[in-house]
């Protein structure tokens, strides 16, 4: 599992997997995945962020991302203090940090 963190209120940035997390607003309630990983260089035509919230992936959904110069992106709403996510693409390829996915840890 590759976890990332709120940081100085700015949220975090992997660069090896090239996930960023960052928050639109000081309440930490909406919160922005930007993602230009695997499946972003592979050419792929719609990518979906996969969620889940709590330590059990509790409402998982699939939120389609729409495509930015920064790469993919979809703001969604913090509602737990963790959220396990991974990625896939419109033909089930997925990118979930070879079989461990992520997690988000929000400090309160």
């Amino acid at each position: 599992m590759r976890e990332l963190k709120y940081n100085n209120g700015q949220g975090d940035y992997d660069q090896n997997s090239g996930i960023a997390v960052k928050f639109l607003h000081p309440d930490k309630k909406d919160m922005t995945i930007i993602y230009d990983g695997l499946l972003a260089k592979s050419g792929s035509d719609q990518i979906y962020l996969h969620t889940g919230f709590g330590d059990r992936w509790d409402k998982t959904y699939d939120h389609r991302m729409e495509p930015t110069s920064a790469g993919w992106e979809k703001t969604i709403q913090m509602e737990s203090n963790n959220m396990n996510f991974c990625f896939k693409d419109s033909a089930s390829n997925w990118d979930n940090n070879n079989g461990q996915n992520w997690v988000f840890t929000l400090s309160r």
